[in-house]
């Protein structure tokens, strides 16, 4: 009897341990396309925790990802991320064309452009994204120019970043 109590003390009371701790993060990829000039952008988040973000302050309860999205989602996006997810390029903050989203089961990935970018000296950005509601969100930034690569690790302290060419 002793045996099984050790066991249950050494074996499961561990595995709760971990399943009740939760890290906060999202990728963003970001690339500029010399040949279509263009930056193209790829931002990850969990659905989860965008939802319980986006709904705050609402009357009406928006459900993500499920049956009863409403069929005007993709402006709740947009309204969001354009208040969360900003970026300058070469000194001019720009605006981005939502290209649209997809799930991928319990992630959404938001796809953005900036056409027209013909020439690409400076990149800054800001991202606070979900860290208003998750003091331990991390907002991850990788960029990707020619053969170039660089990540940032923003948070609620640090939500910019800034990269010279």
């Amino acid at each position: 009897m002793k045996f099984s109590k050790y066991i249950i003390v050494l074996f499961v009371i561990p595995l709760f341990a971990f399943s009740l701790h939760k890290y906060y993060i999202s990728l963003c990829e970001i690339e500029y396309i010399k040949e279509e000039k263009s930056v193209q952008i790829t931002i990850g988040l969990f659905l989860d925790d965008l939802e319980y973000s986006m709904n705050k302050g609402l009357n009406d309860k928006l459900y993500l990802a499920s049956e009863d999205e409403v069929e005007n989602i993709d402006d709740y996006y947009k309204k969001y991320l354009s208040k969360h997810f900003k970026v300058t390029v070469n000194d001019s903050l720009q605006t981005y064309t939502y290209v649209g989203k997809e799930y991928d089961d319990d992630i959404v990935r938001f796809y953005l452009e900036f056409p027209n970018i013909s020439e690409f000296k400076s990149i800054s950005i800001t991202n606070t994204c979900l860290v208003e509601d998750f003091p331990s969100q991390q907002n991850i930034i990788k960029i990707k120019v020619d053969h170039f690569y660089k990540t940032f690790y923003l948070n609620n302290k640090n939500a910019n970043c800034l990269l010279n060419f």
